[in-house]
């Protein structure tokens, strides 16, 4: 349950974001009434109409629709722009469980549809290896002003040299929100502005829950965090479990690194210390109200109506940087569009990437963005969203990808999981320290290791095989 609202959470996100082109009719505000004006105020000159005698209607196989719906009533801004430039989005539906077999199916059928969503789970590298998407390169020039920005990151979704992923943008996956009021309250420094003067790291943050929570009176039960952070703390040191290894032209383990036994060991002792309160809380205001110092999860679960209510004084700030490193690295989640393998509607392909990215490129939509932000939480400050909206998805982070969830059912697809908690292996992993066993022993990464290794190195080879394969039949 806690995987799936986080990833349903994660795809509403880019639809709630893009859908500014008539947000003024629901709530009747004049504030907000403005925007459709201001979208119709910014350039798509640099976007080329979709030529007659191309076919300009893209299917868009998802679990989730493009178009409006009763339940989103607005059109989507990038959607508006497309349709402007000629083309349509046909909608065929499926679930969010069974996605990938159903787009298999249609590829086994020769009836491939267009476009499908990208996720961090299974899209790649394994399902570009299996030739369920395309690149991209034929209808995206990532050196163009366009797509320049996100050059970096595409590069990290390469095979034999092909990109298969147009980033988007990019969204924050947790961030930290805490209640200053508490933060005070224990005569603790401020975590954003340690993080402003560079201080914000793993000892910070450890310390500051230890103190919170060696200070509860004898009938208080304090807890230092909750949520959604184990993963970016591993990988705030730049690494990930899996990674490709340019030299080998492989995929390759980091379960034996020095970095993950640092990260492990911390994640570990805050478990151990009692530091950590393990169940699901949906929202922020809830944690703060069990005495729950900071709050890891996706802005999603502070915002709109899990938003500060007029009185509340949160502050947000990132993951804890690793101490050892001068390095702000985030792993983040993104929003992109998988072209699929057989589809031959490059002009419209080519049309409906530009036009979904140009909202997060052009400054006129951005500010339109942030406008609805602040309509909607305002009582988030400008402090909060700068953190959460800004700082996380531009190059102030470096922004790494861990390919371990893209492996295999394994090692990284939640839904095909059989152990008690339904997380695949590389997930489980990053977890794990701070989890116990049916005795409550908690385990250490010393036995996870030697738990998993074998079940990682053989999926590797399998995935490995695979990959060279594919090299060599795409020469």
């Amino acid at each position: 349950m806690k995987n799936s609202k986080r990833v349903i959470a994660g795809a509403m996100a880019l639809l709630s974001a893009v859908s500014v082109a008539s947000c003024g009719s629901s709530s009747g505000s004049d504030s907000s009434s403005s925007y459709v004006d201001k979208v119709k105020v910014a350039s798509t000159d640099d976007i080329a109409t979709i030529p007659d005698g191309s076919e300009k209607e893209l299917e868009w196989l998802s679990y989730f629709d493009i178009n409006p719906t009763k339940k989103e009533p607005e059109k989507r801004t990038d959607l508006t722009l497309f349709e402007e430039k000629g083309g349509k989005i046909k909608y065929s539906q499926t679930s969010s469980m069974n996605k990938y077999d159903k787009l298999a199916a249609r590829l086994m059928s020769n009836d491939p549809p267009d476009m499908f969503w990208y996720e961090q789970s299974m899209t790649f590298p394994a399902n570009c290896i299996k030739e369920m998407f395309q690149p991209v390169d034929d209808i995206v020039d990532f050196d163009s002003a366009m797509w320049s920005d996100v050059k970096d990151v595409a590069e990290q979704f390469t095979l034999n040299g092909k990109h298969f992923v147009a980033p988007i943008n990019f969204l924050p996956g947790s961030v930290i929100t805490y209640d200053k009021s508490m933060i005070d309250a224990a005569g603790l420094d401020d975590p954003y502005e340690l993080y402003q003067d560079g201080k914000w790291d793993w000892n910070a943050w450890y310390d500051m829950m230890s103190e919170y929570v060696e200070g509860a009176a004898a009938d208080e039960e304090r807890y230092g965090i909750n949520g959604w952070f184990a993963p970016f703390i591993f990988q705030s040191t730049g690494k990930t479990l899996i990674t490709y290894d340019a030299d080998k032209d492989e995929y390759v383990s980091n379960l034996n690194d020095a970095d993950f036994v640092r990260a492990s060991d911390m994640l570990y002792d805050i478990a151990k210390n009692g530091m950590y309160y393990p169940d699901w809380v949906g929202q922020a205001g809830d944690a703060f109200k069990k005495n729950i110092l900071f709050y890891a999860m996706g802005p999603w679960a502070s915002t709109g109506t899990h938003s500060p209510k007029d009185g509340d004084n949160w502050g947000v700030v990132p993951m804890p940087k690793d101490p050892n490193s001068d390095t702000l690295y985030t792993t983040i989640d993104m929003n992109a569009y998988m072209w699929v393998k057989g589809s031959t509607k490059n002009d419209a392909m080519k049309c409906w990437l530009e036009c979904a990215k140009i909202v997060y490129t052009q400054d006129t939509y951005k500010d339109i963005e942030k406008e609805k932000f602040f309509v909607n939480n305002p009582n988030w400050t400008e402090d909060m969203y700068n953190v959460a909206y800004v700082d996380l998805v531009t190059d102030k982070f470096t922004k790494i990808f861990d390919p371990g969830y893209g492996i295999s059912t394994t090692l990284s697809d939640n839904d095909a999981a059989t152990n008690d908690t339904k997380e695949a292996v590389i997930p489980y992993l990053y977890t794990s320290v701070m989890k116990t066993d049916e005795n409550g022993s908690q385990y250490t990464w010393t036995q996870l290791k030697e738990q998993y290794k074998g079940t990682v190195d053989s999926e590797l080879k399998t995935l490995n095989d695979q990959y060279h394969a594919y090299l060599e039949k795409n020469k």
